[in-house]
């Protein structure tokens, strides 16, 4: 469940690249990653030193599966709303949200979860004219 030690490695890798680097714009993606990777491992440390003290989430009660049903539609719209405006926003920011978006599955699987956001973003390139009158 929690996996700080999986994340720490990760930033040891990227502090390693960091260093070994050569190019300034280079080093400095390693550092931000290094700096993203130490965060979730913190986190995730968090989580595992206080998980009996933080409220659980009890699948058996009422509401559980429309709560959960409910989170799902709402950050589907919000999605459909972000790609409808892709285009329209700055360069800048696209790559951050590429890049966050990215890195929010499994850390071993972060190239083939950021090649299906690239392959959905160009395949859908141009479509928000579309998706808006559907």
């Amino acid at each position: 469940m929690f996996k700080p030690k999986k994340f720490r490695s990760q930033a040891d890798k990227y502090r390693n690249l960091g260093n070994d680097s050569t190019i300034p714009a280079e080093a400095r993606q390693f550092k931000k990653l290094e700096q993203s990777f130490t965060t979730l491992a913190d986190n995730e440390q968090w989580l595992a030193d206080n998980y009996e003290k933080t409220l659980q989430a009890d699948p058996d009660q009422a509401g559980w599966g429309t709560l959960a049903e409910e989170e799902e539609r709402v950050l589907r719209y919000l999605g459909a709303a972000l790609i409808m405006q892709w285009n329209t926003l700055p360069t800048k920011l696209q790559r951050e949200l590429f890049d966050n978006a990215g890195s929010m599955g499994e850390v071993m699987k972060t190239a083939e979860l950021r090649g299906q956001i690239a392959r959905f973003l160009h395949k859908h390139q141009g479509d928000e004219e579309q998706v808006g009158t559907t």
